[in-house]
C-alpha cells in the first residue's frame, strides 16, 4: 500500500514524530484524518498479563511512527498539535529526514498478510553475551544471554538483589550491549 505512494509523491519526504507514551495508534488516526501518510511498524509481542503470556499487537517503534510530507506545501505546526503527538524529531534546528531506502526496509520485511514484523533475537546472540533488557517489567537490567526458549522466549541471567536469577523473556525485549 505505501510502496505505491513512495513514487507517486518524489518531493515527499518522511519525517519521524514522537507520540505519547502507548500513543502510536491514536496519533496515526489524527495524522491520517489531517491527510499525512502515515507508517507505523507493528510486531506481535507477548506480555505477561495477570500471571498468563498474552499476543499484543506494539510498535515496533515504541512512541515513534513515520510521517510523509512535503515541507513546501504542509506545514510541520499540525504536526506537532495533534492528538497523541508530542513533537517532531529534530537535529539541530532541522527536522530529522529519514531516508526512502529505511522505509523500503522496513516494508519489506513485513509479512505480506498481516503487515507484522517478527522480532528475533539476532544470530550474533551466543551463550555469554552480554545484554539488555529493553522493555517490560525488568527494562533497564543488563545480564548474560543463555540460550533461547522457544521461538519467542530466552533466557537471560539477572543480578538481582545480590542474587543471580534466571528469567526468561520475549525475544524481542531483549538488545546487545557492547562489552
Amino acid at each position: 500500500m505505501l510502496e505505491a505512494n513512495l513514487q507517486l509523491f518524489p518531493m515527499r519526504r518522511w519525517h519521524l514524530a514522537f507520540t505519547k507514551p502507548a500513543a502510536e495508534e491514536l496519533a496515526k488516526l489524527h495524522l491520517e484524518r489531517q491527510g499525512y501518510r502515515v507508517y507505523l511498524p507493528r510486531a506481535n509481542t507477548k506480555s505477561l498479563r495477570g500471571g498468563k503470556w498474552m499476543d499484543r499487537v506494539t510498535a515496533l517503534f515504541p512512541r515513534y511512527l513515520f510521517v510523509q510530507l512535503d515541507a513546501a506545501l504542509q506545514s510541520f505546526a499540525p504536526l506537532r498539535s495533534t492528538v497523541g503527538v508530542t513533537g517532531i524529531v529534530k537535529f539541530g534546528g532541522d527536522y530529522t529526514v529519514v531516508p526512502d531506502h529505511v522505509i523500503d526496509s522496513l516494508l519489506s520485511t513485513e509479512d505480506p498478510e498481516t503487515g507484522m514484523h517478527k522480532l528475533r533475537v539476532p544470530a550474533w546472540f551466543k551463550p555469554g553475551a552480554p545484554v539488555r533488557i529493553a522493555t517490560g517489567a525488568f527494562s533497564g537490567l543488563e545480564g548474560i544471554f543463555e540460550s533461547m526458549d522457544g521461538e519467542d522466549r530466552v533466557t537471560v541471567l539477572l543480578n538481582l538483589l545480590g542474587r543471580d536469577a534466571r528469567v526468561k523473556v520475549a525475544s524481542g525485549f531483549v538488545v546487545g550491549v557492547s562489552a
